[in-house]
């Protein structure tokens, strides 16, 4: 299987897992707090280590279909599982600051961008 499409069938089989968790949370929790979001992020992440555990110590699989999991599933599922593994392989290797780095930045720098662009938008695009 080709690794490109292998990560665009995977990612739309985990775009879509998400779109129906969040229509689900929001339907059984309501709308007071993004649960289908906080949810998809939480279990994603567990799924990627469980998934990376088993990789590296269980299975042996061809580098396509790891990225159909893992890039494509998992990533169309919530990319914050791809940033928690990078970022816990950091911790392992013992690069403390960079980890720390590496999560403070994406934080920061990711809502600093988000509201950069709505500024942007609200410039451009006037009401």
């Amino acid at each position: 299987m080709n690794s490109i499409f292998a990560v665009a069938v995977g990612g739309a089989i985990g775009a879509t897992g998400r779109y129906l968790f969040n229509l689900q949370m929001l339907r059984l929790l309501g709308p007071n707090f993004p649960w289908g979001t906080f949810g998809v992020n939480v279990i994603g992440s567990f799924i990627m280590g469980l998934v990376a555990g088993l990789f590296a110590f269980r299975l042996d699989l061809s580098p396509e279909m790891r990225s159909f999991i893992t890039t494509g599933i998992l990533g169309g599922f919530t990319t914050f599982s791809a940033f928690s593994l990078d970022a816990a392989n950091m911790i392992e290797r013992g690069q403390h600051a960079l980890a720390a780095a590496y999560i403070g930045g994406s934080v920061a720098l990711g809502i600093a961008g988000l509201f950069f662009g709505l500024w942007i938008a609200r410039v451009t695009f006037p009401a």
